[in-house]
């Protein structure tokens, strides 16, 4: 009977662990493209860095290679590498390899397509600033697409916007900066590091919306980047191209927690189909970061 004991009370602890996780209602991704994670420390961005001293994060998360957009945008949302989706360079439209699988819209299966299918009454949205991710997602299958036109005030305005009038259960915006500044003035470099104050700025008035909504309390907020980069490019294999930050922040996640695992960016989808309950497909490879969890 001693030795059931200890059993009982870990099946007892264990879904309580799990329900603290399932209160979050509302998961919004900011991915800022070409935001190195090497520039985090430096960088005044005090919104981000309030978010991971009181959230989960690291800063040696990896993208895929080549350390370029679409691929890695495409990997991030699909749950897999470029091998079984077949997005391969900077500005993929449609797979250069045969995806290996493709759901009713025609595309391999992302995070978007998998919410319609498995919550098909669930809301979901897509602001974007760079028109690249309208190749890679199903947008039959998301409530709300906006495409701004590499305006990054117009995709500040429109997220707000949706988040306040829809507070969909999963959205994903996407900046075009820093990537810009770091492809004409270069990475490392003081015009660099003065945009990230601006996109910090932006990602607090994201914050500041949810908290307008009324679903702070009911929501994950993750930030994060397809690449960083190296002089006035990105795409090879230096540690500045490839390591991007993973933060996350909001109900249910550790505060002020580095994170030992290992990451690639194709844990994101199924890290989000985790928190929502929602079964990943065969062909997804990424691994839900449970670890950024309280238990």
């Amino acid at each position: 009977m001693k030795r059931l004991f200890p059993f009982v009370l870990l099946m007892l602890l264990l879904p309580s662990a799990q329900a603290q996780v399932k209160k979050a209602k509302h998961i919004i991704l900011i991915g800022c493209d070409g935001l190195g994670a090497y520039a985090i420390p430096q960088a005044d961005m005090p919104h981000v860095k309030a978010l991971m001293s009181d959230g989960a994060w690291t800063l040696k998360a990896r993208s895929v290679l080549p350390s370029s957009s679409a691929v890695n945008w495409a990997s991030m949302l699909m749950g897999t590498g470029p091998t079984m989706h077949g997005y391969t360079e900077w500005g993929s439209q449609t797979p250069e390899i045969p995806s290996i699988e493709q759901n009713r819209y025609r595309l391999f299966p992302s995070i978007f397509g998998v919410i319609r299918e498995q919550r098909p009454h669930a809301k979901t949205a897509a602001v974007y600033s760079w028109p690249g991710i309208g190749y890679l997602i199903e947008k039959d299958a998301i409530s709300t697409v906006v495409s701004a036109n590499d305006n990054e005030d117009l995709c500040t305005e429109e997220a707000i916007r949706v988040i306040k009038a829809e507070k969909p259960m999963f959205m994903f915006i996407h900046f075009d900066e820093p990537d810009h500044t770091g492809h004409a003035a270069g990475h490392r470099t003081e015009a660099y590091y003065t945009k990230l104050t601006e996109v910090d700025a932006r990602i607090g008035k994201i914050k500041q919306a949810i908290s307008d909504a009324g679903i702070a309390d009911q929501t994950i907020l993750i930030v994060t980047s397809d690449h960083g980069g190296k002089d006035k490019g990105h795409g090879g294999k230096s540690l500045d191209e490839v390591e991007v930050p993973w933060i996350m922040h909001g109900v249910g996640v550790k505060k002020g927690t580095p994170l030992s695992s290992h990451i690639i960016t194709y844990d994101m989808a199924t890290t989000i189909a985790w928190i929502l309950g929602i079964k990943p497909p065969q062909s997804w490879r990424g691994q839900a970061i449970t670890e950024a969890f309280a238990k």
